[in-house]
């Protein structure tokens, strides 16, 4: 009978477990708060990047009248997710997790969201419409808040 007690001890952890990764990745949010007023899509990338940075990337796509980009690029990497990013309102920010962990991008003040991303998705969202300076989170892992700056000029 120790060899049982042990193993059904085994189970209700893995189930435990299980259950709280389930609770974490749920896309529920019973907060009340309004939804992401910006789209958001998913799709399975093959390509793996050409190069391992240290950390996320961001870039941007500038037009000839200058004060912001009319794309921006962000990458996820080793739990990073690269420099400030500057665009204009309603810029199209396309969102990549090259990192093993899943992530998503979250600004910091509801005004826009990704869905979990696993290593090679992507996910786009528009920019604000309201110039100013959005601090973005990954909402899976606590050492991500508040790292991710997004300045909407225009």
């Amino acid at each position: 009978m120790p060899g049982m007690n042990r193993l059904l001890r085994l189970a209700a952890a893995a189930a435990a477990v299980a259950i709280a990764i389930a609770a974490c990745s749920s896309g529920d949010d019973s907060s009340g708060a309004a939804a992401p007023s910006v789209a958001t899509t998913t799709s399975a990338t093959t390509a793996p990047p050409t190069s391992a940075p240290a950390g996320g990337e961001s870039s941007s796509s500038a037009d000839d009248n200058g004060g912001g980009a009319t794309t921006g690029t962000i990458t996820i990497l080793n739990f990073a997710f690269g420099s400030p990013l500057t665009v204009k309102p309603g810029a199209m920010i396309t969102v990549t997790n090259q990192d093993v962990a899943a992530h998503d991008v979250s600004s910091d003040d509801g005004k826009f969201k990704t869905p979990l991303l696993q290593k090679g998705e992507t996910a786009t969202f528009a920019a604000p419409a309201e110039p100013g300076t959005y601090k973005f989170s990954c909402t899976v892992h606590a050492n991500m808040t508040g790292i991710g700056t997004l300045t909407v000029h225009g």
